[in-house]
């Protein structure tokens, strides 16, 4: 007859249940995380201090097409996230430049900014000045939209056509009932951000319940951003953009868009910011990406709407070829 220790047993018991990976440590400008094209730096001064802006420039693969893509990112992205849209739109012959915004990722996380999106836009004007491109197609997913926006209202002459991929700001939040958080609840909420936390709102949020393991590395980069030396100043910084989308809506600024528009939805979206606090009534009535977009592309003038039926927040990353092959065609001249 076998007899087992119970320390056998417990040896066994941990062999057959690998334990979780271990959340990486990552800088507090993502130092340590693999970027898919070289990483340079834009530096300026803004509100009296100076800024770096990580970001890619990435040239076109094979004949240029004369035109440049300006890929403007999510709250929970990166320019890294992109890296499947950069390198479709590279092929295609564009010059792509994907920036971090100042407070994300790659870039600065200052200990005192003034949060507002034109101060991002007039940053991202300041870095396309710098490379001398004076017009680009500007494309924006999720926040990024709500920047597309008012990158566009600012500078329209530098934009030679929008493209927003499930963008945030369809609707205002705060005018449907969603209770106000404080800068410091904001902060108190981020750093508590975990990796499971983050995978679960993802996948709840932005999938439908669905995930593919490919999903992970985008996880373990903010799960690694919070988790590393820097954690209270990204969290803080967190703290002042969530405040920045939650009160500067761009929903009622969209009739005055000059620029001619694409509208791509992944229908099965329900992002909303301040759901997770709302009332329950309110939170059945907002985040519903199948009639949002609808609505916004009657709001704006020149919009074409391209629905991706049961897709989620991010269809450029759930369904790559799809979207990509939908959003070159959106492109053509």
């Amino acid at each position: 007859m076998l007899r087992f220790t119970r320390s056998a047993l417990l040896c066994a018991t941990l062999a057959a249940f690998p334990a979780a990976a271990e959340t990486p440590k990552f800088g507090p400008e993502l130092q340590g995380f693999h970027y898919p094209y070289p990483l340079q730096q834009f530096s300026f001064t803004s509100q009296g201090q100076p800024l770096k802006m990580g970001y890619m420039d990435v040239p076109p693969e094979g004949a240029a097409n004369g035109r440049t893509a300006l890929l403007l990112h999510g709250k929970n992205f990166c320019a890294a996230t992109w890296q499947d849209t950069i390198k479709a739109l590279s092929k295609a012959g564009y010059r792509v430049i994907a920036p971090d915004q100042i407070g994300f990722c790659s870039s600065t996380k200052p200990a005192h900014y003034q949060y507002s999106f034109q101060q991002l836009a007039q940053n991202t004007h300041g870095l396309l000045h710098n490379l001398k491109i004076s017009r680009a197609i500007v494309i924006g997913h999720s926040t990024g939209g709500m920047l597309a926006t008012r990158y566009s209202l600012m500078y329209p002459q530098a934009v030679e056509q929008l493209v927003m991929v499930n963008p945030i700001g369809l609707e205002d939040w705060k005018a449907k009932g969603v209770p106000w958080r404080s800068v410091d609840q904001w902060f108190e909420r981020e750093l508590n951000t975990t990796a499971d936390g983050i995978r679960n709102y993802e996948q709840r949020t932005y999938y439908g319940g669905r995930w593919k393991p490919e999903y992970d590395r985008w996880v373990d980069m903010l799960a690694g951003l919070n988790n590393g030396p820097g954690h209270r100043l990204v969290a803080w910084n967190s703290a002042l953009i969530y405040d920045m989308i939650f009160t500067q809506p761009v929903y009622y600024e969209f009739k005055d868009l000059q620029t001619p528009t694409t509208l791509m939805i992944g229908t099965a979206d329900t992002t909303a910011i301040g759901s997770d606090i709302a009332p329950p009534a309110v939170k059945a009535r907002i985040g519903q990406y199948a009639e949002l977009g609808k609505q916004a592309a009657k709001l704006i003038p020149h919009a074409t709407l391209i629905e991706f039926a049961g897709l989620g927040h991010a269809p450029q990353m759930e369904e790559p070829e799809r979207f990509h092959q939908a959003l070159l065609k959106a492109l053509q001249p």
